[in-house]
């Protein structure tokens, strides 16, 4: 079996862990959080949102233009060669950052969660990059944003941005401009699902004595989540794949 062979096998299997119904933990864990987010106030969920929304709008901006062009490798085994070893930096870096903040008490953090973000994207955009597509054209950073997505939500969301992404050439009809593209995103799902996936390791990450060793080994989790999410996402749009 050559190497896409293995690569084709393994993103089928992927595609079909993305299609799955949530557990029945998984739906009591979705449950509690939407009533804990009930009992949240709008305008606070509003504040967040708004912030969220900022602050990725900010690091597309700087990934665009720190990324470098779309690389040249003509085989998916090279390709992905490259793409491992990003996998492998980003993932060190992450650990570093986490065990870093975590160690630093409240405030240090709660500057993990920008932080974070940032190294999650930067990777994403690198990702893209390097399978060769380029990331100035508007349509490609609204990929990353969903597979951003896909990678940290679970359940239904899960599953809607999974059809969404596999069926990529019709959902990106809905975005038809670059100026708009972003005002068109569900801004408030984006972080309510983001912070659903990431709250009970980031309020981990603030105990004292736990918090460096809880923020090294969560960040680590969540940047080799990414990566398998991204290179699988990449390989439904390369490789010849059933539908």
């Amino acid at each position: 079996m050559d190497y896409e062979q293995r690569a084709r096998q393994e993103c089928i299997a992927w595609q079909a862990e993305m299609q799955k119904s949530p557990t029945v933990l998984q739906w009591a864990a979705k449950s509690i959080q939407d009533k804990i987010n009930e009992k949240i106030p709008q305008k606070v969920h509003d504040v967040i949102t708004e912030s969220i929304k900022h602050l990725v709008r900010t690091v597309l901006v700087g990934s665009e233009w720190t990324t470098k062009s779309a690389a040249t490798a003509d085989s998916l085994e090279e390709k992905e060669k490259q793409v491992l070893e990003k996998i492998k930096m980003y993932k060190y870096t992450a650990t570093v950052e986490g065990a870093g903040t975590g160690m630093g008490g409240l405030l240090l953090g709660l500057a993990d969660f920008p932080m974070l973000l940032s190294i999650k994207m930067k990777f994403l955009f690198d990702a893209a990059s390097l399978y060769g597509f380029d990331v100035k054209d508007y349509r490609e950073r609204l990929y990353i944003l969903h597979i951003f997505q896909l990678a940290f939500s679970s359940g239904e969301v899960r599953i809607e941005t999974f059809h969404k992404m596999k069926n990529w050439q019709e959902t990106i009809r809905a975005y038809p401009s670059h100026a708009d593209y972003l005002n068109q995103l569900d801004w408030q799902k984006f972080q309510q699902t983001y912070r659903d996936h990431i709250d009970l390791a980031k309020m981990l990450q603030l105990v004292p004595g736990l918090g460096a060793v809880v923020g090294a080994a969560a960040n680590y989790q969540f940047l080799d989540e990414l990566g398998r999410a991204a290179m699988n996402a990449y390989r439904m749009r390369i490789l010849p794949l059933p539908r």
